[in-house]
């Protein structure tokens, strides 16, 4: 009998297992990056036209995750198959640094580069604690919260819920006259935007702070359904340049931290608020989507190089950062290493609250101060220099 010869459209993916698992393992790699690239498309839709792919696009850190467990079970198994995720990943590289950033090798600039340099420090500071049931373990935590903004060396402070209160009241001794403590006592310039007060003339707004002069100042509204609205202040550097800073704060996702705890903690706690918690999310989606289009607008037009400070209420995985990521460097997948997490609770990495530079700006330096905790967010200051 002649010997027989069996011959193969295409050499084995990887000797030593059954062509039936290797064709299994194959096929979930293809599947994993269809999902990326799903994900990553959906970043660009704006919740207001297809809202399902918020959904879609908050997926996406999992699906990066797993293409790099398919680039190392293939490099274990064939190295030619191990090419496609592999160059997936690296083409996908700048979506897995807004949830991870990683920096290795990067060293501190050095302190005689030409350029002028803005520290800028950005804030949620949550009213400042007034109400009793917001400093209750802590009475003194509005006092330390005022202190430590008011003695930060930052040169342009942007304040997101804002609180001050003009006059002089009897039961505080004018401790939360924050306007003055932040800005008249310390030397800067204050340009605070309104946007409720109280019975007692009480402030409830966004904030800028600048130690240099404020040459221009303004306001965008989001409209007359929300509170939530931007602000603006042109500031002239010692050198002689004059730089825009923006500070905004994008709708709330109006869900309470408890029932988000709840939602996942059990099967009852999803069956119970799942549902409600969706729908609130794809609310404060929506619009965050149409608030963030109507600042895109106006950052084009501006004629000065722009710094962004923000509570974007959004997660890096979302169509508001993706839109800023599009235009600016985020301060921290710039020079920042690790998760980043600026909320202040019992949800793990989250990180809401950033700040972007325009592409004028080199990123020195980023930080977030975790040793400051009298808020429910986290403050964050940057260095950056002017090319």
């Amino acid at each position: 009998m002649g010997s027989s010869r069996k011959f193969y459209l295409c050499p084995p993916l990887c000797p030593g297992s059954s062509p039936v698992r290797r064709s299994f393992a194959f096929k979930c790699t293809l599947l994993v990056i269809g999902w990326l690239l799903v994900a990553i498309a959906s970043l660009q839709i704006p919740a207001r036209t297809f809202w399902p792919g918020v959904f879609v696009a908050l997926s996406l850190p999992v699906a990066l995750g797993l293409n790099l467990l398919a680039a190392g079970y293939w490099l274990l198994r064939s190295w030619r198959v191990a090419i496609l995720p592999i160059v997936v990943a690296g083409l996908t590289w700048t979506h897995f640094q807004r949830g991870l950033a990683l920096h290795p090798l990067r060293q501190a600039p050095a302190a005689n580069l030409p350029g002028p340099r803005v520290r800028l420090l950005s804030a949620n500071v949550r009213v400042f604690n007034v109400y009793k049931h917001l400093h209750a373990e802590d009475p003194d935590s509005p006092d330390k919260m005022i202190r430590w903004v008011a003695s930060n060396p930052a040169d342009v402070i942007c304040l997101q819920e804002f609180y001050n209160e003009p006059r002089k009241t009897k039961r505080d001794n004018n401790r939360m006259s924050t306007t003055e403590r932040i800005g008249r006592q310390t030397g800067r310039q204050a340009f605070v935007s309104t946007t409720l007060t109280n019975w007692m003339g009480a402030e409830f707004g966004l904030a800028i702070f600048s130690r240099y002069p404020i040459v221009r100042r303004g306001t965008i509204a989001f409209g007359r359904l929300t509170q939530n609205h931007a602000m603006y202040a042109d500031v002239k550097l010692p050198g002689g340049d004059t730089i825009r800073v923006f500070n905004f704060h994008l709708q709330s996702m109006s869900m309470e931290e408890k029932d988000i705890v709840d939602s996942y903690s059990s099967k009852a706690g999803l069956q119970a608020k799942g549902l409600g918690l969706m729908r609130r999310f794809k609310r404060g989606a929506v619009a965050r989507s149409i608030q963030i289009d109507t600042l895109l607008r106006r950052f084009e037009k501006s004629p000065y190089p722009l710094l962004l400070c923000a509570d974007l209420n959004d997660l890096p995985y979302s169509y508001s950062y993706d839109q800023l990521a599009d235009h600016f460097q985020n301060a921290w997948a710039t020079v920042g290493t690790g998760v980043g997490t600026t909320y202040n609770g019992r949800l793990p990495f989250v990180r809401i609250d950033h700040q972007f530079a325009g592409p004028q700006w080199v990123v020195d330096d980023f930080r977030v101060h975790y040793e400051i905790p009298y808020s429910d967010h986290f403050p964050t200051t940057a260095v950056y220099r002017l090319k």
